[in-house]
């Protein structure tokens, strides 16, 4: 027999690389990293703008149901003046309420109480109309609108006016209450203060002490004259004291003219001084004592009294907190979107 051919030792066969070493794998490898990261990238963008596209839904929804509240509470406002309307089908003594600083955009504004005292007179069923006050005064500007507008009311409809006062009737409040047929008042109300000022400070000693040096700059030589901070001159007191004694001149005519022969004049009346209401009707600045359920009572003659009075009530003061805070959330969304807009950009 043939022996089989004898070829020596066996040598170790040399390692053989791994696919995952070959060159192609480690490109395939670089690549997907690469894929990942935009990848990863691509859905960051792409939730970015589905929570933007949420949010805009949200603010248009928001948007639709705030207008929504808005007209439900225009609505409301409408339907309960209009009740008061209504309601006031019988007899009855019409009230108006005059209560705190008589000024522009307060609750005893001039808009609110003609519009209030329009009602009152026009309505057939009342028998009078009633001043309810209670205020420290104001703007002689205001009351001399109401005390105009309450002229041509009696003259127009021919429907008496009272005037009844509960803490206080002073100033610009008395200003009014002078238009009114009679004054009634507790025998502890404050009545009078027939006078007129102009208060504020003056810092310029202060400010001399202090080093502090006031720059003003004025076109017009008395444009700053009621600057605190810069010195009043003789010529300027003198001007403005005569503006107010004119004012007080035209408060004293309007005075005298509404109570007439009724008024006890001494030289303290128009002096600015106030008093108690028992010393009211014994100077002849106030008729009688009385509150309201005895002037609707006894004087009128119809006990049944509805109030005319002009309120922001809960719906009025919903609508204009809410129409703040609407345009707030429209500022800070655009101030938002901006800031955003601006970032992409800078990148």
């Amino acid at each position: 027999m043939t022996a089989p051919f004898d070829t020596g030792p066996t040598l170790p066969s040399a390692p053989q690389p791994s696919p995952a070493d070959t060159p192609t794998n480690r490109d395939d490898k670089n690549t997907n990293a690469l894929y990942g990261w935009e990848r990863s990238t691509l859905e960051k963008l792409a939730f970015a703008t589905l929570n933007e596209q949420r949010l805009a839904r949200r603010w248009r929804t928001f948007v639709r149901l705030a207008w929504l509240v808005v007209l439900a509470g225009l609505v409301w406002v409408g339907v309960s003046q209009g009740n008061t309307g209504q309601s006031a089908s019988m007899p009855h003594t019409a009230v108006v309420e005059i209560k705190g600083e008589i000024a522009a955009g307060a609750e005893a504004s001039a808009g609110l109480l003609t519009d209030a005292l329009r009602a009152a007179f026009e309505d057939a069923g009342a028998r009078a109309v009633v001043l309810l006050i209670n205020s420290p005064g104001g703007s002689p500007v205001q009351a001399g609108i109401v005390n105009d507008e309450i002229k041509r009311l009696k003259t127009l409809h021919k429907k008496p006016v009272y005037a009844v006062v509960e803490e206080s009737c002073t100033s610009a409040a008395y200003y009014i209450a002078v238009a009114s047929d009679k004054i009634f008042v507790d025998k502890a109300s404050i009545v009078g203060s027939i006078g007129v000022l102009m208060d504020g400070f003056g810092f310029t000693g202060l400010m001399d002490k202090l080093g502090v040096e006031r720059r003003l700059m004025t076109a017009g030589e008395n444009k700053g004259f009621l600057d605190p901070y810069s010195p009043q001159t003789d010529k300027q007191r003198e001007f403005a004291q005569s503006m107010l004694n004119q004012i007080h001149v035209q408060f004293i005519d309007v005075v005298k003219a509404g109570r007439g022969q009724r008024l006890k004049e001494t030289p303290e009346t128009f002096s600015g001084l106030f008093w108690s209401g028992q010393q009211a009707v014994e100077s002849g600045l106030a008729d009688q004592l009385g509150n309201l359920n005895f002037v609707a009572r006894e004087v009128v003659k119809a006990e049944k009294i509805i109030d005319y009075t002009r309120r922001e009530n809960v719906a009025e003061r919903l609508v204009k907190r809410f129409g703040m805070a609407v345009g707030a959330g429209a500022v800070q969304g655009l101030s938002s979107a901006t800031f955003r807009a601006a970032s992409v950009n800078s990148h």
